[in-house]
């Protein structure tokens, strides 16, 4: 704690920033006792999160990339591939490409790095069911000196993006690390995310289904949809075209703006532009507005789904106690 003697000249006030102060004045001069610099907090992500660089750099948003093999090729996560070379790439891929964590040691640099200056941290990630992303942000918060919260967000993608984006503007707002896992919390059970495969040639190439399966699923041209729920991809529902899933996703975000207002849409896509932008038109119209990102999906989502693959992701909620 630093004492500051200051001299009262005009009843002048000073505020220094960065400070709180508590301040005594015994008719000469002010004595203002300060207490520690007050504590920034800082946001860091995966690079599943897929909003667009710019915007994770303007809200101050660190991310730590995964890692992509194709062919025996390494990659890092938007790093040294984009979304689209990847996707050219998998199709031309003898074998389907694999993707990876970051280590321990990757995310303790950046922890170590960011906390520094004694700054707070908090770390979102891709539903932890999904990948092993998570756990190597909380071996690593173990390891370092930094105060590191790890969060699971139970999502991925835009979806993961809205709890991102929220605590960064929280950050900024000054509110504290408490204040931020709570609102998070609200906005993981107010979000849904929805897929719609193409093909499910991915999946037995995953092992997520057997070849009979989808040898009938084929056959029939069933294009199934599936929410992530509690991490997992739950099927939901079958349609036979990409019409008919547009119309069944619109349907659903009907329903959930009946029960509160919708407050962030996001559409991803792998190598589906046209059927993103349907999406898109039909969302709009439901909700009454035009400002709907739209967005390739990270190379970790189109490794399991493939290409054709298209996620609508939103949360519907009365407005937040802090608005």
């Amino acid at each position: 704690m630093t004492v500051v003697v200051l001299p009262l000249a005009a009843k002048q006030l000073f505020f220094l920033v960065g400070f709180s102060p508590v301040s005594l004045y015994n008719g000469n001069e002010i004595i203002s006792i300060r207490s520690e610099r007050m504590k920034s907090i800082k946001i860091v992500t995966d690079s599943t999160v897929d909003v667009p660089a710019a915007v994770l750099a303007e809200h101050g948003v660190e991310v730590v990339p995964l890692h992509l093999t194709v062919d025996g090729e390494a990659f890092i996560d938007r790093v040294t591939i984009t979304p689209g070379q990847f996707m050219a790439k998998m199709k031309a891929a003898r074998e389907l490409p694999k993707s990876s964590q970051p280590s321990i040691g990757e995310f303790l640099a950046v922890y170590d790095r960011l906390g520094a200056d004694g700054s707070e941290i908090i770390s979102i990630h891709m539903a932890g069911e999904l990948s092993g992303t998570v756990r190597s942000a909380e071996h690593a918060a173990a390891l370092t000196e930094a105060a590191v919260t790890v969060v699971d967000s139970q999502f991925i993608s835009c979806a993961l993006g809205f709890q991102v984006l929220e605590a960064a503007r929280l950050a900024k707002a000054g509110r504290s690390v408490a204040d931020i896992i709570r609102r998070l919390d609200e906005i993981r059970r107010c979000t849904r995310l929805y897929v719609v495969l193409d093909t499910l040639e991915h999946l037995v190439k995953g092992g997520r289904i057997g070849r009979g399966k989808a040898l009938v699923g084929s056959l029939l041209r069933i294009k199934p949809i599936a929410a992530l729920v509690d991490g997992l991809y739950t099927p939901v529902s079958n349609v036979r075209s990409f019409s008919q899933a547009i119309a069944d996703l619109a349907g659903r975000l009907v329903e959930e703006k009946a029960e509160a207002p919708v407050r962030a849409v996001a559409i991803a896509h792998a190598d589906a532009p046209r059927w993103a932008e349907r999406l898109k038109e039909a969302v709009t119209d439901i909700i009454g507005y035009s400002p709907i990102d739209i967005v390739e999906t990270t190379p970790v989502i189109s490794i399991h789904t493939g290409p054709g693959a298209l996620a609508l992701m939103y949360y519907a909620e009365e407005a937040p106690l802090d608005e």
